[in-house]
């Protein structure tokens, strides 16, 4: 069975990265930056791994702005979806918030991006989808 990647991110030139890196490797990525489509195809379709923007401009969940923190949150808290891992990325550096960022997001990690070594983001990716 073909692995699925669920992403999260509002960039288009990301669409493309992710859709190429993936591909590649043989992991199908579904990429939106809608929370209700996230929450319809998480409920209607295996997903191994959520990778979710922390800052998303367009993203609203019941008519409210979302960010990816709290996006993250609100699928961890759902035990239906609290397993499927989920990597944070933002392209601030995050120093000292790291550690609360994953603590009010509930995810399971964070990256900065932009992403430059491919063969750590992949790894990354593995370890998340296998563990």
């Amino acid at each position: 069975m073909k692995k699925t990647v669920l992403i999260v991110e509002d960039d288009v030139l990301l669409h493309k990265f992710y859709k190429y890196i993936f591909e590649r490797v043989g992991i199908q990525p579904i990429i939106t930056e809608d929370a209700e489509a996230v929450l319809d195809h998480l409920k209607n379709e295996p997903t191994h791994l959520i990778i979710m923007d922390i800052n998303l401009k367009n993203t609203y969940l019941n008519g409210q702005k979302i960010d990816g923190i709290k996006l993250s949150r609100n699928i961890k808290l759902n035990p239906d979806y609290s397993k499927i891992p989920i990597l944070l990325v933002t392209a601030y550096s995050l120093s000292s918030k790291e550690h609360s960022i994953l603590d009010e997001s509930l995810a399971n990690g964070i990256i900065v991006k932009p992403i430059v070594d491919y063969n750590v983001f992949l790894n990354t990716i593995n370890n998340l989808i296998l563990n």
